[in-house]
């Protein structure tokens, strides 16, 4: 190899025309390289050797080296991990920034392999070596496919460590949504252009980038806020998911990463964004746009049938009788978007169409976010999800066979619940399959829910029976009270005993309903709470449950995000999931041989 001078390209081509015309019947293939290899004056190089070879003086041998390393790292943790301790990771980060397009392509390849798996050491390597600065220049530089499906995937990878998240956003966020999220999602920046909408590329590309976005968006307050404020990130990712409901495209990994993102944005929206303040719900009958002196129009309910007889008049009913929202002197963009209550028909089309448990889950889990919290746009969210007509959209979720999907609907119910005319509707009309779920004590119903979503049936239902005596007896006509005993007497849970006993102990404060009790064979003993628990139950008007539960990806190598912080009812978290790429190789790019210590080159293959 000393012996070559300049432009290697010439040696290569001799060097493989020489070897076809010594294999004539053999097209360079695998077994021409199995003859060479037979001998026994070669040998494999080790590890140290490869890694060696990285910084070679020849770019070939480097691109070869580095295909070497991603072929080895392949669903190999042990030689990950060989890599990193043998100062492989920072020669690898350090060819990202090389000139010629084979190098920087195989050293990224490699790099995506070894990012992935449980080993957070070998992410922390990378992140150590500017590895990350090093990923998102190479992103603004390459217009190559696979360079940029190569750099998103290895993001992908590293996002799922929590201590590197803040570092993608810092240093990728903008890039990532202008360079990828954007343009693929084909929604445009400038409005008066002219030219036809643009459809949304499902990519590889757009699946990492949206991927990454979504792990970061789990991060905490300062991840979200960043997001939001990310100039046309929530633009696009919302004109990508309508581009998927127009086209019927609901349950690819592409959308349901988007969802899952606006998911997170959503959360504590009420507290977090610029200016809430403004919105903060005042007295019932004052609330901007929705008061006071308008006339109450006469509303069919979503159910298709007229006003339930039971609801009352007052203030709340004045409040929600009219939907007139604030009215607007400008277009809403950006993190606007997020409350919107337009956004509530794209959510619930979602809800619709999609089969994916993980959309469906990322969709309710929006809506039970923005229907929390003490602030105006909930109000307008809560009307305008019973006016489009979701409510039985989520009723009928109810039966999924989604664990996490029955948990998403029901809290969202929950949320919902506290508009008074969704309370009448949600009682009338979701009781019944509310109480299907719930167990029989210890004897599970057919679904066998989770804990977690047990307890969020047993809020919601208590949510829904407090101030309205009409609901609780649609819960006693629904046989629901021999369970409820049975989980306040039996369960295991004491989450569940719990929020059992709160229900009962709200059944049996309305006076009027105890001969219906008595006839049935209960008594108050049957609604006491059990050893240590409380002896009042709460107030109804606790309901804001704003909570995100962790998705969790059991056949991955992934695990939840946690949200620290100030939380409400069952459960912490925020939507990640986790999915780490690595590369396969049916054959390796480029064989490498070791002769007397000298390096030598099999045929390049595909």
């Amino acid at each position: 190899m000393s012996q070559v001078d300049g432009d290697p390209t010439s040696f290569f081509q001799a060097m493989s025309r020489a070897q076809m015309l010594q294999f004539p019947h053999k097209r360079c293939s695998m077994v021409s390289l199995d003859s060479i290899r037979k001998d026994p004056r070669w040998r494999d190089p080790n590890l140290r050797e490869v890694i060696t070879m990285l910084s070679h003086p020849m770019d070939p041998v480097k691109s070869n080296a580095a295909a070497y390393l991603q072929h080895l790292c392949y669903e190999n943790d042990h030689m990950k991990q060989d890599v990193r301790q043998l100062k492989g990771v920072p020669v690898l980060v350090g060819l990202l920034d090389h000139p010629k397009a084979e190098v920087h392509r195989k050293a990224c390849g490699a790099l995506r392999n070894i990012s992935y798996g449980k080993d957070h050491h070998n992410k922390v390597a990378i992140k150590n070596c500017d590895g990350i600065p090093a990923l998102v220049r190479l992103l603004r530089k390459s217009s190559n496919m696979e360079v940029r499906e190569l750099v998103t995937g290895t993001l992908w990878n590293l996002s799922s460590h929590e201590p590197l998240k803040m570092m993608i956003i810092n240093h990728g966020l903008q890039t990532l949504t202008d360079e990828v999220i954007i343009p693929h999602s084909g929604w445009r920046r400038d409005p008066t252009e002219h030219s036809r909408p643009q459809e949304t590329e499902w990519t590889t590309v757009f699946k990492n980038t949206s991927g990454c976005l979504r792990n970061v968006s789990s991060d905490g307050a300062e991840a979200r806020q960043r997001l939001r404020e990310c100039e046309g990130l929530v633009d696009a990712l919302l004109y990508a998911l309508q581009s998927a409901v127009a086209h019927k495209e609901t349950d690819n990994k592409s959308v349901e990463n988007c969802v899952c993102i606006l998911r997170n944005l959503s959360y504590h929206v009420h507290k977090e964004v610029p200016g809430a303040e403004r919105f903060q719900e005042p007295v019932a009958n004052q609330v901007p746009g929705l008061g006071g002196n308008q006339k109450k129009k006469k509303e069919a309910d979503c159910f298709g049938g007229k006003k339930p007889k039971g609801w009352r008049n007052g203030p709340s009913d004045k409040k929600y009788g009219t939907l007139d929202l604030p009215k607007r002197t400008e277009p809403m963009k950006g993190l606007e978007l997020l409350y919107q209550p337009e956004v509530v028909r794209l959510y619930l089309s979602l809800l619709t169409c999609s089969q994916n448990h993980n959309t469906l889950e990322a969709a309710a889990g929006a809506l039970q976010n923005l229907a929390a919290g003490h602030w105006a746009w909930s109000s307008y969210i809560r009307a305008t999800v019973r006016k489009e007509k979701g409510l039985p959209v989520l009723v009928e979720l109810l039966r999924s066979d989604g664990d996490k999907v029955v948990r998403a609907v029901a809290i969202a119910l929950r949320n919902l619940a506290i508009d008074r005319r969704n309370k009448d509707l949600i009682g009338s009309y979701a009781m019944r399959d509310l109480v299907s779920n719930l167990p029989c004590g210890q004897q599970r119903p057919a679904k066998n829910l989770e804990g977690d979503t047990v307890v969020a049936i047993l809020n919601t239902i208590h949510e829904i029976i407090s101030d309205s005596p009409e609901n609780a007896r649609g819960l006693i006509q629904g046989h629901a009270i021999q369970k409820l005993v049975a989980i306040n007497k039996t369960s295991q849970s004491g989450r569940e005993t719990k929020a059992a006993s709160h229900v009962l102990q709200t059944v049996w404060a309305y006076k009027d309903l105890r001969n219906s009790l008595y006839k049935g064979g209960w008594n108050k003993s049957h609604f006491k709470p059990t050893s240590g628990m409380p002896k009042k139950p709460k107030s109804g008007k606790s309901g804001y449950d704003d909570i995100t539960l962790p998705l969790m990806e059991k056949n991955q190598d992934g695990y939840s995000t946690v949200e620290q912080g100030d939380r409400v009812g069952d459960g912490p978290g925020h939507m990640m999931e986790r999915e780490p790429l690595q590369v396969s190789n049916n054959v390796q790019s480029a064989l490498l041989y070791v002769r007397s210590g000298v390096l030598q080159w099999g045929l390049t293959f595909n």
